[in-house]
């Protein structure tokens, strides 16, 4: 966690708790102006849930960040959002010839495969030179077409495969921890970017990120999820405390922000929600 111990949280603006979802219980309607709609979604593995009543909206132009502790239900409700992997239960409404760029969590490259740059990005949706050129120059990665993919550094990479989802125009750019080992400079560089595209093309973006506290400054929303959604908000931005100044560094810093979760519930081992006891209730509104 990066943020230093001694300092507490500071309050974000419009968080909201949200109720714990019941089987059965009637749906929310789904957003008529969303790219991407679910209602009610739940989903139980081997007697284990792992999603419970999950509502998220993603909107065009819309940067909503997705945290949550390890075992949450992350990567399975972006799996979901997908349809990589069907629901038990709920809906997902999604609009009309929706085209959505993904980065998944994890890119192993088989260093005994010979496979360029250019050729990885044209896989899948058959990009034309003209395109491959575009998308890579756009995230930086214009002078590595000719380059095999095993020979990229760690950043490189990550820069090669957010300009494959680009392909196609997507309407929504999903990212599942896009930003798992990197380092403070290299992810905000990758914030930037992201933010960068998300304003010159215009699509919506789903981050999933693996910080709990610090995101994405630019995120317009934050969703806490373990198993359902804890709580929202917005995140409020870090450049103008000294602290992550130093930390980061002033430029960096830019492209951090803090969300301060508001829960009204605690989760036992097993990750089922505990609400905690009345005395509990009333010591934690004084604190």
């Amino acid at each position: 966690m990066r943020e230093p111990a001694s300092r507490p949280l500071p309050p974000a603006d419009h968080d909201h708790h949200h109720d714990h979802p019941e089987i059965g219980a009637t749906p929310l309607s789904h957003s008529a102006d969303a790219l991407l709609s679910a209602r009610s979604l739940w989903l139980t593995r081997s007697g284990r849930a792992i999603l419970q009543g999950v509502d998220i909206d993603i909107a065009q132009g819309e940067i909503v960040t997705l945290i949550g502790p390890n075992g949450a239900g992350k990567t399975t409700l972006v799996r979901v959002l997908l349809g990589l992997e069907a629901p038990d239960q709920g809906t997902i409404q999604r609009k009309p010839g929706l085209v959505v760029g993904y980065v998944p969590q994890r890119f192993d490259v088989d260093r005994a495969i010979p496979l360029t740059v250019e050729r990885f990005v044209q896989l899948g949706r058959r990009a034309e030179e003209e395109e491959t050129s575009r998308v890579l120059a756009d995230v930086g990665a214009g002078k590595l077409g000719d380059r095999q993919l095993s020979e990229l550094s760690g950043g490189e990479l990550q820069r090669v495969v957010l300009a494959r989802a680009l392909v196609g125009s997507p309407a929504i750019l999903v990212l599942d921890e896009p930003v798992r080992g990197v380092d403070h400079a290299g992810e905000a560089e990758l914030y930037s970017l992201i933010g960068r595209l998300r304003s010159e093309r215009g699509f919506g973006v789903l981050l999933v990120s693996h910080d709990l506290h610090v995101v994405m400054a630019q995120s317009d929303r934050v969703i806490c999820l373990n198993r359902h959604v804890c709580c929202s908000g917005v995140p409020q931005s870090v450049a103008q405390h000294p602290e992550y100044a130093r930390l980061f560094g002033p430029q960096a810093a830019r492209a951090f922000a803090l969300y301060h979760h508001h829960h009204d519930h605690r989760h036992d081992l097993a990750g089922e929600p505990q609400t905690p006891a009345p005395r509990e209730r009333s010591l934690g509104e004084r604190s």
